[in-house]
């Protein structure tokens, strides 16, 4: 399977442009073609209703990242799952026991989606309202001087 990769396309002017993140996120879940590409279709919708401000970046290599003063979470493919890796996860509130994989860190939570899953939608937002919050929180601005 191929990767998505950074795209040039002529501008109005004739000059070459790189592909934006967002179209980056849309690249990828077009190649995917599967269950996997529309999970991770939903999850981006999901978290675009939760932070209508989130900012959608291309990190390493051909990982999604959704970012609001620093990084919500990732949407990593596999071949079996779609990982949704929250930077700060250790550190948010999780009621509804999303957080199903990297329990063991002090840093980092993630949420395996697994093809026969159901996403707890409001759980999901929830989440990623918390992730968004903590990052904007004053505690968080002091720790990333």
């Amino acid at each position: 399977m191929k990767k998505a990769t950074a795209s040039m396309k002529k501008s109005g002017s004739g000059q070459e442009e790189e592909a934006s993140p967002s179209q980056m996120i849309d690249a990828r879940i077009e190649e995917l073609k599967d269950w996997r590409g529309g999970t991770l279709a939903r999850v981006r919708a999901l978290i675009r209703q939760a932070e209508p401000d989130v900012v959608e970046e291309w990190k390493w290599r051909g990982v999604p990242v959704w970012e609001r003063s620093g990084i919500i979470c990732t949407g990593e493919t596999y071949k079996s799952v779609v990982k949704l890796t929250f930077a700060r996860g250790a550190a948010l509130e999780d009621p509804s026991g999303l957080f199903n994989s990297s329990l063991e860190g002090n840093t980092r939570r993630a949420i395996d989606i697994h093809e026969s899953d159901r996403i707890d939608e409001e759980a999901l937002k929830a989440l990623v309202r918390a992730a968004a919050a903590l990052n904007m929180s004053p505690k968080a601005s002091r720790s990333k001087k």
